[in-house]
């Protein structure tokens, strides 16, 4: 599928789709996550963790595109959650829901497209990539290439959650790549927590400014998080309390906003590179927000907006992608 996709961003770059400006965004040139590791299975290592750094204000258009980017290449998988009851499902029963090996017919409908997943051997060296970005990323991979030695007979899933590294690797390419710009991490509370620093006027430099959801108005490149695992944070200042300590949660990039809706992309959603398409609402808000207790894929209530510090794009930035411009020229 990469190498489709490698094939894909040539030919964007090359020609504009039709119907779309004659003057194409600069080359969208990158290091693809495979290329900054070596070896194989079971003895794979980091080989390159350096990051591009480029002025914050610049970097919303780069991180939709590499979001779209790391999409395609895990097969397109696209869950809408517009279509999934707002009632809250018990701890642990969210992950088996969203597998649509696994799910009822009423759930499996939400998932429109089955891509590529974690224990797929072909994805290996793209999430070892990712990890490649965060401090923690060689010992991560020292203890997946334990487990790959294992010897199971079946699938091996990553000994740790992938989604914050997927994050990490993200703005690293993107060129926030000072840890004054972005703190990477295997970690979301991490970069959450400097978001809110930033809030406070403590961390000038950092490229995510944290708001309750609906307090400023939603744009492409910008984050949207939820707690998960027990933790059940609603708005910043539950968060505010916990500043410093471990808690697990969950960010996604914004790819594309719509009047009812956005779409967004993570890591490690229904075990792959997947967009949701979350519903939005204007009720008790100043801004739309992402509508509460979206439980496909293990999502909770968005308790952070974070805010990019960057010049805007266009709302439909993501259709205007490498690999969307591509497929959609004849």
């Amino acid at each position: 599928m990469r190498a489709a996709v490698a094939i894909l961003l040539s030919a964007a770059l090359a020609t504009p789709a039709a119907g779309q400006s004659a003057a194409p965004a600069p080359a969208f040139e990158f290091i693809p996550p495979p290329w900054r590791v070596a070896g194989e299975r079971g003895r794979m290592r980091v080989v390159q963790s350096l990051c591009r750094v480029e002025p914050t204000r610049q970097t919303r258009r780069r991180i939709v595109d590499l979001a779209v980017q790391e999409w395609a290449a895990f097969g397109f998988q696209t869950i809408d959650a517009r279509a999934v009851e707002t009632r809250r499902l018990p701890d642990g029963v969210v992950g088996e829901a969203a597998n649509p090996r696994r799910a009822s017919p009423r759930n499996a409908r939400h998932l429109l497209r089955l891509g590529t997943w974690e224990s797929d051997p072909k994805a290996d060296a793209t999430i070892a990539g990712y990890w490649s970005a965060t401090p923690d990323g060689p010992a991560i991979l020292s203890r997946q290439n334990r487990q790959w030695r294992g010897g199971s007979d079946g699938p091996v899933d990553w000994v740790q959650p992938w989604s914050a590294a997927f994050v990490s690797w993200v703005m690293c390419e993107a060129g926030l790549g000072d840890p004054e710009q972005f703190e990477r991490d295997i970690s979301h509370r991490v970069y959450i927590d400097q978001a809110i620093r930033a809030r406070d006027g403590e961390a000038p430099e950092a490229a995510y400014e944290a708001w309750d959801a609906g307090e400023r108005p939603i744009e492409p490149g910008d984050l949207v998080c939820n707690s998960r695992s027990g933790v059940d944070y609603r708005r910043l200042a539950d968060r505010r309390i916990d500043m410093g300590a471990y808690a697990p949660a969950h960010c996604d990039i914004v790819v594309r906003v719509a009047e009812d809706r956005i779409n967004v992309v993570g890591g490690n959603v229904v075990q792959g590179v997947s967009l949701t398409i979350l519903p939005l609402t204007s009720e008790g808000a100043a801004h739309a927000r992402p509508v509460a207790e979206m439980d496909m894929a293990g999502a909770r209530t968005v308790f952070a907006h974070l805010k990019l510090r960057a010049d805007p794009v266009e709302p439909d930035v993501m259709d205007r992608s490498a690999v969307l411009r591509a497929l959609a020229t004849p």
